[in-house]
């Protein structure tokens, strides 16, 4: 899956009854299901029940239990309530209808009100940075394997780290992150719902490896077992996909083997497009 509309193709579901709608997966370098994949088909999933005139502005996920790659997945939709302004859905995610994902989402009617947001950090741009790919192209023969797979497998998405970890200095770094992503060959045209729930894919990359930043020099991608718990999004204003978006991250804590991190997505302009927080397991592996 290299195209962000095949990446559409995969978030919209086959519709099975009124509330039920069937899902596929796609590998993305992890043997799971990505959990990015799962918050997004979910939201899909919730946008066919919901009326035409409202939007998602937040939505509250767990990760139950770790995705098969080669099963079905079938998203249930509960409708708790439709009142004047907001629509509260419920919808979980199953496989050998065994619950493995459950999400509350909200949507609401557009309405004007009062506008503030923090202004987005003063960061390299995308142009004077290396790529996800021009890294491994340039340190591919001395990184380790465990990094390769993950930044080699094919996605719809391009990252440009900031700030550039080194595996191999051996050191710790500060609890926070910057990274700018873009999709690939977006179509013209996108609906609202569509592009959050791309946002929405895009979301679960870069929050829990900003958590185990401070602790760099003992912990890396081969030696630490590591998971989304939980998954939160609020959505903002309209994102613009045809262009970079800054997504800047910090981990306030870590505790218990569990790293929470927060972060902010901005358009280029400036503009707070929505932020993110989410919980991860971040346990060293004993061998």
């Amino acid at each position: 899956m290299k195209t962000t509309q095949e990446l559409i193709e995969l978030i919209s579901l086959k519709k099975l009854e009124e509330n039920l709608f069937e899902g596929k997966s796609s590998f993305m370098g992890s043997p799971n299901v990505f959990g990015g994949q799962v918050v997004s088909q979910a939201l899909h999933a919730a946008y066919q029940t919901v009326p035409s005139d409202r939007f998602c502005h937040s939505l509250h996920s767990y990760f139950i239990l770790p995705g098969d790659l080669e099963k079905l997945i079938y998203f249930d939709v509960a409708n708790l309530r439709d009142g004047g302004s907001f629509s509260t859905r419920v919808v979980t995610a199953k496989q050998d209808n065994v619950p493995i994902f459950v999400m509350a989402c909200s949507f609401q009617l557009k309405q004007e009100g009062y506008e503030h947001q923090d202004e987005m950090p003063v960061v390299t741009p995308p142009e004077e940075l290396m790529s996800w790919n021009d890294v491994a192209e340039q340190f591919g023969s001395v990184l380790p394997k465990s990094i390769m797979r993950f930044v080699l497998a094919e996605r719809p998405l391009d990252f440009k780290p900031v700030e550039f970890v080194n595996p191999f200095d051996k050191k710790d770094y500060p609890n926070n992150s910057n990274v700018w992503l873009t999709f690939n060959d977006v179509p013209t045209n996108l609906p609202l719902p569509l592009i959050h729930q791309l946002i929405a894919y895009s979301s679960d990359y870069n929050l829990l490896s900003t958590a185990i930043k401070p602790h760099a020099s003992k912990a890396h991608f081969g030696n630490t077992q590591m998971a989304s718990l939980d998954h939160s999004i609020w959505f903002h204003r309209e994102p613009n996909l045809h262009d970079w978006i800054l997504v800047s991250v910090d981990s306030p804590s870590a505790n218990d083997t569990r790293g929470f991190t927060r972060g902010n997505l901005f358009n280029r302009s400036g503009e707070l497009i929505c932020s993110v927080a989410q919980e991860g397991l971040i346990r060293p592996i004993v061998k």
